[in-house]
């Protein structure tokens, strides 16, 4: 997650946009992938995976390696630069320094699935296209973007959303498929690879968004976990008034088929009837535990601050791999994220304001 400077709100339409387009062509370049996303309008936020990098530099390696890897640069590159790499790389070997052309090689390959230099190049670029395109000079962007590592399965699922439903937290749409800028947004106007991008936090096949699997296709499952987390309202046997327009919309049914095809952390049983921003300041205050459909309606600092979201044990094993950076009275890494009712882990403590 990144803010600009100032928290100024300097994102429209276009803007949004053109971030949107080069977010995607630095995934291509540079491996690093993308499963969600929102632009807002001092903001931005990034799920992204990043593969083993030795797994995809071998593309580049062994006979035709080099050709593949200049016909890569095309994803970034005009064809006026790589024209330019490749009269270098020429002219040092025909002066017989092959350790200067494969130096020129090795600053291409050291930016391939690194999320440090992707975020990095991405803001940097961005900037430049809009300094450019608003004739103004300086910053951008607030300071250096925030990571958290985040597990797979309920902690992935649940950041996804968390990011899908921004958009809806922020009052500018009711339903999160009416906002373009989005990962969720994007996948129901029909781009494949941000479909491809929650197939994988689903744990779904690559292209399998429409397909049933059982009983619903991921698209709708995914739907359905958005509505779960979006409701104000729902009853003990089933969905209130806006599930059923939500569900309508999915095309789905409201039945205990649907109620069985959500995590059980998300299940409409588990809502509390009559939510409001009123009820849940009032569960913290008296220091109780909200839903995660509650809890994802809230600014969650845990969720941006917390370095590693997941399960105790997924916690507890990355403080022991970075157990270097911690402080010799510290004995355990997991920390419960006080407020969720599921259970979930972070590896710092936070204590003022973690949800408002």
């Amino acid at each position: 997650m990144s803010r600009t400077a100032g928290g100024e709100m300097v994102f429209g339409d276009t803007e949004k946009e053109a971030f949107r387009r080069l977010m995607w062509r630095m995934s291509q370049f540079s491996g690093v992938e993308v499963l969600t996303y929102a632009v807002m309008g001092n903001h931005f936020h990034l799920l992204a995976k990043v593969p083993e990098r030795a797994k995809f530099l071998k593309r580049f390696e062994g006979e035709g390696g080099e050709a593949k890897l200049l016909e890569h640069l095309a994803l970034l590159y005009s064809k006026a630069y790589i024209g330019g790499v490749k009269a270098e790389l020429a002219r040092v070997r025909e002066a017989g320094r092959e350790a200067e052309a494969e130096a020129i090689l090795e600053t291409f390959r050291r930016r391939f699935c690194d999320l440090s230099i992707f975020v990095k190049e991405l803001k940097e670029r961005f900037s430049r296209w809009f300094n450019k395109h608003h004739g103004r000079r300086g910053t951008l962007w607030m300071d250096r973007f925030k990571s958290v590592l985040v597990e797979d399965g309920e902690a992935l699922r649940t950041m996804a959303l968390y990011i899908d439903l921004n958009p809806v937290r922020a009052g500018l749409v009711e339903d999160p498929k009416d906002y373009r800028w989005t990962g969720y947004g994007e996948a129901t106007g029909g781009s494949k690879r941000a479909r491809r991008g929650l197939c994988k936090v689903m744990e779904a096949p690559m292209d399998s968004w429409e397909e049933k699997r059982g009983q619903l296709t991921p698209g709708e499952a995914y739907r359905c976990w958005l509505f779960g987390e979006g409701l104000e309202a729902g009853t003990e046997k089933g969905m209130g008034s806006r599930a059923d327009a939500g569900e309508k919309r999915a095309g789905l049914e409201v039945s205990g088929r649907l109620k069985s095809a959500l995590p059980s952390t998300l299940r409409p049983s588990k809502m509390k009837k009559g939510f409001s921003k009123e009820r849940v300041e009032a569960v913290l205050k008296a220091g109780g535990k909200l839903s995660r459909a509650e809890l994802l309606r809230c600014q969650v600092r845990w969720f941006s601050d917390g370095v590693a979201i997941g399960s105790k044990s997924f916690v507890e094993g990355i403080f022991t791999r970075c157990r270097e950076h911690f402080g010799p009275k510290r004995r355990t890494g997991a920390r419960p994220i006080r407020e969720d009712a599921g259970g979930l882990h972070a590896l710092r403590e936070l204590r003022l304001k973690a949800v408002t």
